[in-house]
């Protein structure tokens, strides 16, 4: 059992009923692990600070984090591309149990956790952004990475490679 006691949550555990990052639903395919995702750098390095005893401690060796305040220089494209959690919230885009929204999501279902109905909304969610992919592999030139860095970045906060 994980137990969770951290600054946005406590008193929610959790199974863990598969393996770390196996038997994923057939339809989800995210290019990038969380690890990856955090050594690439995510969410101005402010993303998980206070919750890493939840994690497996591999996950930020290399992790670009920013334990202060949130700061763009940690993220790959060195840019800011995403709203603020007060947004997400007042948009109703984040789903209980994950009161940080889809990459606390990501993590607990790369780790094993499942809960069907919020797994299915949650994937539904992920394929629906890859549509930003598409706009990058119209409108630029192959490996040319300094063509739309906030697009690259939210891919790359979505599990998907940015680097194409």
């Amino acid at each position: 059992m994980i137990l969770v006691n951290d600054k946005m949550q406590s008193g929610y555990g959790y199974e863990l009923q598969e393996e770390e990052g196996c038997n994923f639903a057939p339809d989800f395919k995210p290019e990038l692990t969380p690890q990856e995702m955090l050594e690439l750098g995510v969410f101005e390095g402010h993303y998980l600070n206070d919750c890493q005893d939840e994690f497996p401690s591999s996950w930020f060796v290399r992790a670009k984090l920013s334990l202060s305040k949130p700061d763009i220089r940690c993220n790959c494209f060195k840019v800011k591309s995403r709203l603020s959690l007060y947004e997400w919230q007042q948009k109703g885009w984040i789903y209980q149990p994950d009161v940080r929204g889809w990459f606390q999501w990501y993590c607990r279902y790369y780790m094993g956790r499942r809960i069907p109905t919020v797994d299915a909304l949650q994937i539904k969610r992920w394929k629906a952004f890859k549509r930003h992919k598409a706009q990058i592999e119209k409108n630029c030139k192959m490996f040319d990475f300094e063509c739309r860095q906030k697009q690259r970045q939210a891919l790359l906060q979505w599990a998907y490679n940015p680097f194409f």
